[in-house]
């Protein structure tokens, strides 16, 4: 299968636990691929929700999609700092059609500060009967939710202090 590589645009297809289709994100460009981690960086970019609307993206935004961890992390760089975007979610995959993973709802949104505020605890109950996720699914992902707080708290991976800085300095070679 392969992992996309470094200069490739592709797109991003985000999924709910059912299999329908969440979201999509039309370009974006990767700046390391290997089948641990894919970090792609992106910038006014088109998203379509599930119900056909589109909006496109204000600001650039690095991601970072990680195969063995049930999260992934976007870095958006804004003039107050960087804000981070978090989704608990399935591993990624890439099948060379788009880098896809599963959304399990529960967000966490971080400020440049590095406080950081817990989202959609109540669309991830709802979704979690409606969906019929299983205890290991939920066991998963609460363990998965304390890694990235740990992450948080310890600034590592993409919350370290030059993580961003330096992807988006490469993002920029390849935007061109």
């Amino acid at each position: 299968m392969g992992f996309p590589m470094a200069g490739e645009r592709i797109q991003i297809h985000s999924y709910k636990h059912n299999g329908n289709i969440h979201r999509v994100w039309e370009e974006s460009i990767v700046l390391k691929g290997t089948q641990s981690v894919v970090i792609i960086g992106n910038d006014r970019t088109t998203v379509t929700e599930s119900d056909g609307r589109t909006w496109i993206t204000r600001e650039p935004a690095i991601c970072y999609f990680d195969a063995h961890n049930w999260f992934n992390i976007i870095g958006m760089l804004r003039e107050d700092g960087i804000y981070y975007y978090c989704n608990i979610s399935s591993p990624f995959i890439w099948d060379n059609e788009a880098l896809k993973y599963i959304d399990y709802d529960l967000d966490v949104k971080v400020f440049p500060d590095m406080t950081y505020i817990l989202l959609d605890e109540d669309e991830y109950e709802r979704h979690k009967q409606m969906m019929n996720y299983p205890d290991v699914i939920d066991q998963i992902l609460r363990r998965n939710l304390d890694q990235l707080i740990f992450w948080i708290h310890s600034r590592k991976g993409p919350f370290s202090p030059e993580f961003i800085d330096n992807w988006y300095e490469q993002y920029l070679l390849y935007r061109t």
